[in-house]
């Protein structure tokens, strides 16, 4: 986040959360750039969804950056059952945020979107430029639409005002903090407490669905390393980056070989067979080490055991 008018202070919605943690955590240790100021902010701080909170929070830091992380969020049976709260709530945040950047004269803002928003109808591989082409799967159709019209948001104000704002498409994240709820959780934190639960009781592994889609995911703790290519490039500053980066493509039916625990698909709601995406237009993965994918499984799976009483589930 290189600027040269001077200090920067950024500020992340959303901050106590499985992406805020983890951009709170890199930050900590280490990967502030001098003259930057972090501020981490989450539901406790203002009600986002409120316009006179929510300004009264971006006149309160005076941000020059914001990442946009928060969200009215869920797993599958919770979207089924409150699309229209998913699509209000939202709706308010985001307009919300984004209105208040522009009043304080924030420079850039990126918000974080999510593979769902991406037609249910489709080929593959897709990107970004396939959001629009069809309706979204109708599960989650209310949060699909609002975390659409972010897209939609940023295009206007820079058409209208120049704003540089922009967003990110991540695939499915997991890790610490994530939310472990086997109802209202997503699917890898559910099925990692599902599993937590078959092995303390010795029974077996019962996993919703026909275990037949496939779904990519990408650690949170890869996720905070990500970096946006160079803004010199020649493209609309609103266009959204997709991340793809490091990440894993399984069937939930693989579970079982990685926790050595045997799977017994049931029926129950399921998911589009396939979501993924290419890396042609991805945000880069700096270089260094990382965990394989394995290891990263196996280090949320860690954390959730020794953090059980506290964990979101």
């Amino acid at each position: 986040m290189s600027d040269p008018r001077g200090t920067r202070r950024i500020l992340v919605t959303g901050g106590s959360g499985l992406v805020g943690r983890a951009i709170q955590k890199v930050v900590e240790d280490g990967a502030r750039l001098p003259g930057e100021d972090w501020v981490f902010v989450s539901s406790k701080d203002a009600d986002l969804t409120d316009a006179a909170q929510t300004r009264a929070l971006f006149e309160q830091v005076q941000p020059t950056h914001v990442v946009h992380l928060a969200a009215m969020v869920g797993g599958l049976f919770r979207n089924i059952k409150y699309n229209l709260d998913f699509w209000r709530k939202n709706i308010h945040i985001n307009d919300n945020v984004l209105h208040s950047a522009f009043e304080v004269g924030v420079r850039k803002v990126v918000s974080c979107l999510s593979t769902c928003i991406f037609p249910d109808k489709t080929t593959y591989p897709i990107d970004e430029t396939m959001i629009h082409n069809g309706p979204p799967h109708s599960s989650n159709f209310g949060y699909s639409y609002a975390k659409r019209m972010i897209d939609v948001q940023n295009r206007a104000y820079f058409q209208q005002h120049g704003c540089t704002f922009t967003a990110v498409i991540p695939t499915n994240v997991f890790g610490p903090h994530d939310n472990f709820s086997i109802e209202d959780g997503h699917v890898l934190p559910g099925l990692i407490h599902k599993v937590h639960l078959a092995k303390s009781s010795g029974s077996a592994l019962t996993v919703w669905g026909t275990g037949r889609p496939r779904r990519q995911f990408i650690y949170s703790l890869w996720v905070r390393r990500m970096r946006c290519p160079s803004r010199r490039q020649r493209r609309p500053w609103w266009r959204p980056w997709t991340s793809m980066g490091r990440s894993l493509l399984i069937q939930p039916s693989q579970m079982g070989s990685l926790r050595r625990q045997p799977v017994m698909p049931s029926c129950g709601p399921t998911c589009p067979i396939s979501s993924s995406h290419p890396s042609s237009r991805a945000l880069t993965c700096p270089p260094g080490p990382h965990l394989p994918t394995s290891a990263a499984v196996k280090e949320t799976c860690v954390w959730f055991t020794d953090n059980y009483e506290q964990a979101r589930k």
